[in-house]
């Protein structure tokens, strides 16, 4: 009797080392886009501009936002559009291509195979962002996805989505605008000292979790990491050599600095209110 063969259910290779990283600005474009969509729009969808690093992360820096009609069964997205956009945002930046599309809510929907699709004749293996604007887990969620095909022998079946890294880098200015957007609720905006004075308790929250590493590791309850210890030696190398008063004295100098800005801006917006007065009366006599 001759051997059976047997089909194979299997998927298709696809990135699982793939890693991603996100500007914030796109996260603060995504968000504007959604508060505008137009009041049928149940969510936003549209294009995600970036590079690839040389060592092989998207690295995520612009997007747009595409129209879009969308049925229980069916997603029709504006193509020429899209096109006008990329070739107006590639006159600005040449060095920008298609990464992958976003769309918000949470997770992914029975949608989104059609429209990675449409995208995957764009760009090989593009990445899908979904973020939670809906705050369906008490904040804003952010993910990234690949799609990985499900064939049978020779035949494709399906595609599904995978979850890969996803790396969001910002400086201490852009994070608490963040920390404040991914929140439900926010009783006022914070201003500069309240700003600096969060930013400078999680930096004291990051040096006390440096100081117990080592004293653990120093005293042997902590394995040794050689990549830890050199990020923290480089860390530690970069800081300026100052003595205590010159470091108080720069930061009183940039304080007055500061304060010395605010001051002259007040004093234009000031300016420009009487005289705006002055132009109103003079017209009405």
């Amino acid at each position: 009797m001759a051997a059976s063969e047997h089909t194979v259910l299997q998927f298709g290779t696809s990135s699982s080392t793939l890693t991603a990283k996100i500007h914030p600005l796109v996260i603060f474009n995504i968000c504007d886009c959604y508060v505008r969509r137009p009041d049928q729009a149940e969510r936003v969808i549209g294009t995600l501009l970036g590079s690839i690093l040389p060592d092989g992360t998207v690295d995520i820096r612009n997007s747009y936002a595409v129209p879009h009609s969308e049925s229980a069964d069916q997603v029709a997205l504006d193509i020429e559009y899209h096109h006008n956009m990329l070739v107006s945002h590639q006159k600005v930046n040449p060095k920008e291509v298609i990464v992958g599309w976003y769309s918000t809510g949470l997770g992914v929907t029975g949608g989104s195979a059609l429209i990675h699709e449409f995208y995957s004749r764009e760009v090989p293996n593009p990445i899908h962002l979904t973020v939670d604007t809906g705050f369906n887990n008490g904040e804003g969620t952010i993910k990234a996805y690949v799609s990985a095909n499900l064939s049978l022998g020779d035949r494709q079946l399906a595609a599904q989505f995978q979850e890969v890294p996803l790396d969001l880098r910002m400086v201490e200015a852009e994070r608490v605008g963040f920390d404040i957007l991914k929140t439900t609720m926010v009783d006022k905006l914070p201003n500069d000292l309240e700003g600096m004075e969060a930013s400078m308790e999680r930096l004291l929250a990051l040096i006390d979790d440096v100081y117990k590493y080592v004293d653990n590791v120093v005293e042997g309850h902590v394995a040794p990491d050689n990549s830890i210890g050199r990020f923290i030696s480089e860390t530690v190398s970069s800081l300026p050599k100052l003595s205590p008063p010159a470091f108080d004295k720069l930061v009183n100098d940039s304080l007055q600095d500061n304060l010395l800005l605010l001051y002259l801006s007040s004093i234009t917006r000031t300016q420009l209110s009487l005289a705006e007065k002055l132009n109103t009366a003079a017209q009405i006599l």
